[in-house]
């Protein structure tokens, strides 16, 4: 925290409402710099909340207070709070045996109120003495709601009593034994028995208005009147009290203000037993005043009669400085009703021995987000740089394709130049071939018939058969003059189908050979020509069926009266030659 580090602490009693101002100080002390106070009205709920945000304001700008965090008290009477004892038990387990204390303790639903805890004494095989506050979370909303009206920003939402303890150990941390603070209010008295390490609180309801309606019922009278008559004649003198007119209403005035002071001091010795015998405290060596009412003459002189102990006025203001001196004279007047901002303040500006917080659920979800916040912020910036980096890595990207891009529309273009020029070559190569195809096809077929003649040659059989004659068919027809001395078919042969309607005519070509010839009288007869169709049927120029022999050998029967015999062969050609 800096040196000048600004505290807003907000006080909110039953019938008043203070608003102070700190500085930190670098070794963690206080200066307090303003401090404002307002009394309320006894008012309804709603115009309660009214009456705050109006007094608020109207403190915030005397104090020249724009917003900022604030740190405030709850009324002692709005908050549940009980001291719990528990077996010495692991650390791990306290915090579900709380919890199980607490629903067991807190006379709401649990989850109908705000809640907090903390150890205040034992351990280390001793007892736990655990504190339990508890307060309705919709009334907790209701005055949080006042609160934010004015602009301020609630942080911590400490309990009086133990702003009160916070303040005592700050300035009073050196005494020993058990100390006895009595912090008179309003509506309540708080009790506090402190001893070092160790604290316990009572709450009595007896206060500042149950002196004002004994009054108002003693003269009969408006509450406002009896408040203005209780400041102006109260006192707890004994010479007031037995005197008779002309103060007779002064008298009984202090009659009112002893008997009701009296009845305080009963239940404070009731609360010193209790402490003594239920809770194995110590007995007090010594007393403080703090509160409203404690401003009243000879208040200090009744308890310490009463009491026969030392009582002495709470100075939370013992080790605070006071900024300026100009108003130092007034603070201190005010003193007594100091205790709790101060308490408050050292909550942000020290380490406190107790440091209970009962913050809305409002407070925790925006203090949630406020702690998250500066990730969301890097979380965004994060997007963003990285939005930016792919925004560059993109651009960058896309210069990086355009520039590519260009060089290969460069060579792109160069090669549709190329592809032109070939497209021409081309277009000249297919002009050529087309010449030429007539003059290839005469050179291939000036070899056509030679082959043919090698290959049937080649294949024929080398004794007692020989060829006499070759004729072309197209369609099985022989080409050239009809020949009689065709050997009789036992198949005729088909005639060529017409063509088809709509069908394209084909060229006519040489589709096949008519090979005639003899053979000799010999002991496999005309085995030699089947023979030599066999050697036929792997030519790569007849296409051949080798499982139809009498399509193919037209032979005629020996006899014992000739020499040779004829035989005709029909050989397909598998490449049809065109006719010239």
């Amino acid at each position: 925290m800096s040196p000048r580090a600004h505290i807003t602490t907000l006080n909110i009693g039953a019938q008043s409402i203070e608003l102070a101002k700190f500085h930190a100080q670098p070794q963690g002390g206080l200066i307090l710099s303003g401090y404002r106070s307002r009394d309320l009205e006894p008012a309804s709920e709603a115009m309660r909340s009214v009456q705050i945000v109006a007094a608020l304001r109207e403190m915030m700008a005397d104090l020249r207070i724009r917003g900022g965090n604030v740190v405030y008290t709850v009324a002692e009477e709005m908050v549940f709070s009980r001291f719990v004892r528990l077996p010495a038990i692991e650390e791990e387990k306290i915090e579900r045996i709380i919890f199980f204390e607490a629903q067991q303790n807190v006379p709401f639903p649990i989850d109908e109120v705000v809640w907090d805890y903390q150890i205040v004494g034992g351990g280390a095989g001793e007892q736990i003495q655990v504190v339990l506050v508890a307060i309705k979370a919709d009334w907790l909303e209701k005055l949080n709601r006042a609160v934010e009206e004015t602009g301020l920003r609630p942080s911590i939402v400490d309990l009086a009593t133990m702003a009160l303890y916070n303040a005592f150990c700050y300035n009073y941390g050196d005494l020993g034994g058990c100390s006895l603070l009595i912090d008179i209010g309003a509506r309540t008295t708080n009790l506090l028995f402190i001893e070092p390490g160790r604290i316990f609180t009572r709450s009595v309801s007896i206060g500042g208005s149950s002196i004002t309606s004994g009054i108002a019922k003693e003269f009969d009278e408006p509450l406002a009147a009896a408040e203005f008559r209780k400041k102006r004649d109260g006192s707890l003198s004994p010479s007031q009290a037995c005197a008779g007119p002309p103060g007779a209403d002064v008298a009984r005035v202090t009659r009112i203000v002893r008997n009701t002071m009296t009845r305080l001091h009963a239940e404070v010795m009731r609360s010193v037993s209790h402490y003594c015998t239920q809770q194995q405290g110590h007995a007090p060596e010594r007393a403080f005043l703090s509160g409203g009412v404690a401003s009243t003459a000879h208040i200090r002189e009744f308890f310490q009669e009463k009491l026969l102990q030392p009582v002495h006025f709470f100075n939370p203001l013992r080790k605070v400085a006071i900024a300026d001196a100009a108003d130092a004279e007034e603070i201190l007047r005010s003193a007594h009703l100091l205790a709790e901002p101060v308490g408050l303040a050292l909550r942000v500006a020290t380490e406190c021995p107790i440091q209970l917080n009962l913050r809305p659920v409002s407070v925790i979800r925006r203090q949630e987000l406020e702690r998250r916040r500066p990730y969301f912020v890097l979380a965004a910036a994060c997007v963003i740089i990285g939005l930016l980096g792919w925004g560059a890595y993109y651009w960058r990207a896309t210069q990086v394709e355009e520039s590519a891009a260009d060089r290969l529309e460069e060579r792109v273009d160069a090669l549709r130049r190329l592809e032109a020029q070939l497209n021409e070559v081309r277009k000249q190569t297919a002009a050529l071939d087309n010449q030429s195809a007539p003059l290839v096809a005469a050179i291939n077929e000036r070899n056509f018939w030679p082959q043919i003649l090698e290959e049937l040659n080649a294949r024929l059989p080398k004794e007692d058969i020989w060829i006499t004659e070759l004729v072309p068919t197209s369609g099985g027809k022989p080409l050239g003059v009809p020949d009689t001395r065709t050997i009789a078919a036992t198949t005729p042969v088909p005639a060529p189908s017409p063509p088809r309607p709509g069908a394209t005519p084909t060229a006519p070509a040489i589709d096949g050979l008519l090979v005639r010839g003899l053979y000799l009288f010999n002991p496999k007869q005309q085995e030699v020509v089947v023979d030599y169709f066999r050697n036929l049927t792997s030519s790569p120029w007849f296409a051949i069926d080798p499982n139809n022999q009498a399509k193919v050998i037209k032979p005629t029967t020996p006899n014992n009266s000739e020499w040779a015999f004829p035989y005709e062969l029909r050989l397909d050609l598998r490449k049809p030659v065109k006719l010239p």
